[in-house]
């Protein structure tokens, strides 16, 4: 039985800004839903100083809101005379996979890259063909071997696919048994932090205010009835989290820098650490409370294995039924003319 994963793709935490990532052992971030999402141009990143930003935004013209199609169909998005409209996102995200679907639906900036992708490719196609580009006979030639391949793909995928009652309860239950091992949710741990920003090279200076700063919030933390959230909140230079007293939240243990780990590993509940140099600044940890590793339960996981299970039936009867239409037809190639093929192709490369 093949090993599935302990988790789905896209399960990681939302990206945080860097000093919160900073405590993150690399944590992988959510699998682009297609190649269009993965070509397309990042999203712009949150301003540094957001009241200078919108300053700026406001004394720019506002872009014009898309309207309406001709037909009625709302226009999502809009460049020069190209438009997408929200019947083609329907049908884009449709034409992905569950996961694929769950993970571009609970991130907007992902749909947003593949409406951007869409209009690009629109806007090479019309580009394209104004210059005939797919009238030429080496274009020609793939576009007829995309065809084709397209039909064989497609019809493959009709022919594989499994009955809708796989698999059965009794099938996803055996084969949640027998991969329970993979199923383990690591030990995670409920975090805040304070963050004293000091970037590695910074002169002299900016190093002793660090330090100056550190300190005071060290001994204000060792006050009694000090609240770290309220010290936090009024102290740490990380922008994202201060607001919220510091509160990370919920981070599975793989995913903590080790350099952090280490000290929260040994922190008892409520606790905090001493402050953590890292590359980026100082971070003094509170530990908040800690979850033990435990067995993702078949409830959790059974979409999951139906995905997989299904996955793997419809994969075996492609395989079956490529390898009946091979038994049926009796194909023969001639490996020695073959050879002569490959051999000529050689020369005419040498040469």
């Amino acid at each position: 039985m093949t090993q599935y994963p302990t988790t789905l793709p896209c399960m990681t935490r939302r990206p945080h800004s860097r000093p919160v990532y900073a405590l993150l052992a690399g944590a992988a971030l959510c699998l682009t839903v297609s190649t269009a999402l993965a070509q397309a141009p990042a999203p712009p990143p949150r301003p540094a100083t957001p009241k200078a930003v919108t300053a700026r935004a406001a004394a720019a013209p506002a872009a014009p809101k898309p309207a309406p199609a001709g037909d009625g169909e709302e226009v999502v998005a809009r460049v020069g005379a190209t438009d997408v409209t929200a019947s083609e996102i329907r049908a884009f995200v449709s034409g992905l996979g569950a996961r694929e679907q769950a993970t571009i639906l609970r991130e907007p900036a992902l749909l947003s890259q593949a409406v951007r992708a869409m209009l690009a490719n629109r806007l090479l196609l019309k580009e394209a063909l104004e210059k005939k580009w797919d009238q030429q006979s080496a274009v020609s030639a793939q576009l007829l071997q995309l065809r084709n391949n397209a039909i064989v793909e497609t019809y493959l995928q009709s022919v594989s696919l499994p009955a809708s009652e796989f698999p059965n309860d009794a099938e996803v239950e055996k084969a949640y048994e027998a991969n329970k091992a993979a199923f383990v949710a690591p030990r995670q741990f409920e975090i805040a932090q304070i963050f004293v920003a000091l970037a590695d090279g910074a002169d002299k200076t900016a190093e002793d205010n660090a330090r100056k700063k550190l300190s005071d919030i060290q001994a204000r933390i060792k006050q009694p009835a000090a609240d770290f959230a309220v010290i936090a909140t009024a102290n740490s230079d990380d922008r994202e989290t201060a607001p919220r007293g510091g509160e990370i939240g919920w981070v599975p243990e793989p995913q903590i820098r080790p350099e952090i780990k280490a000290q929260v590993i040994g922190l008892a509940k409520n606790s905090v650490s001493d402050p953590i140099r890292l590359d980026d600044g100082w971070h003094i940890i509170k530990l908040a409370d800690t979850k033990a590793a435990y067995v993702r339960p078949l409830a959790e996981m059974r979409t999951a294995l139906v995905q997989q299970l299904r996955a793997q039936r419809a994969d075996a009867n492609r395989r079956a039924y490529v390898a009946k239409v091979f038994e049926q037809s009796q194909p023969a190639i001639n490996e020695i003319a073959l050879s002569k093929v490959f051999g000529e192709s050689g020369s005419a490369a040498a040469r």
